[in-house]
């Protein structure tokens, strides 16, 4: 594969027609596969999900092998919506492609309309008021009630929840409906945590996972109060489990069945000192350590 330093925009262009081609043929009646024909917009909303949580691991991984490989995944995911959506005559890739680009255009006047941008922040600013206005102009009769609300209803609506939440919990915070201090954000914490308790303990599930909810979002605040990011922490949490239980599973042969809990607890614990030790060695002793370590578990 050409490098990026290498690639020529006709290379590109030849690449992506060649991946419209293979979608095409995939979703043709007539010899294509049974599996691509049965899929719909709605049916792919998982597959979409994924593979946009795959970009995002490799990059949080730094692993441009995996990158390149899971970029081409969400590729795939835009063209055989465009392509399903074309066989249905109601849009095709290429207006995909030049409505993004127009959009593009008109929230940047500093750069293609002459107007002036002195830093990040000014575009920021700028890009805002333009989506604003654009979404003032498609509305009709009068204004929203909650304007707030009605925005952050439509930004969140795209984003995973924890991802959503803080989105929420920023913006909620920025117009006022904020705590003193952390210490009022700490009370919420536990005040969910036991409406939670008394959920579980009542046997409604339904109620249950409303109070799972409040405490998730709850937490959300104490990391924006502190400045972390839940999604990176979730996601580091999960990558550390998967590694001290890959640890477990090769102490034991790849069989957990039968072990007390007492059993995977003390190897739980050796997993998790042979990590540390390992920690302070050089990087390339390290990873000689586990064969983990070798590969991403999350993308593999």
């Amino acid at each position: 594969m050409a490098t990026p330093a290498t690639t020529t925009s006709a290379e590109a262009l030849n690449a992506l027609s060649e991946l419209i081609a293979v979608v095409a043929k995939l979703r043709n009646p007539q010899g294509g596969c049974p599996w691509d024909l049965e899929q719909t917009h709605q049916s792919l909303v998982p597959y979409v999900l994924e593979e946009a949580h795959e970009v995002a691991d490799a990059i949080r991984h730094g692993d441009d092998v995996h990158l390149a490989e899971e970029l081409g995944d969400l590729l795939l995911q835009v063209v055989l919506h465009a392509r399903i959506a074309e066989e249905d005559g109601r849009f095709d890739l290429t207006q995909i492609a030049a409505g993004i680009s127009e959009k593009l255009v008109r929230r940047h006047p500093h750069v293609f309309a002459g107007a002036e941008a002195a830093d990040s922040a000014a575009v920021k600013a700028s890009w805002e008021a333009i989506k604003a206005a654009e979404k003032a102009a498609g509305q009709d009769g009068a204004p929203s009630a909650s304007p707030l609300s009605d925005r952050l209803a439509g930004k969140v609506r795209g984003q995973p929840a924890l991802a959503g939440a803080m989105t929420i919990s920023k913006k909620a915070a920025a117009a006022g409906f904020e705590w003193d201090d952390i210490t009022g954000v700490w009370d919420k914490v536990h005040e969910e945590l036991d409406e939670l308790k008394e959920a579980v303990a009542s046997g409604d599930k339904v109620h249950a996972q409303e109070e799972l909810g409040d405490v998730l979002f709850t937490l959300v605040n104490v990391a924006r109060w502190c400045g972390i990011d839940p999604e990176a922490g979730l996601a580091g949490t999960n990558h550390r489990f998967l590694d001290r239980f890959s640890r477990v599973e090769t102490a034991l042969g790849g069989d957990l069945q039968g072990r007390s809990i007492g059993e995977l607890e003390d190897l739980w614990r050796q997993a998790k000192a042979q990590i540390r030790a390992e920690a302070q060695q050089p990087q390339s002793e390290s990873f000689q350590q586990h064969p983990f370590h070798t590969k991403n578990p999350l993308t593999d």
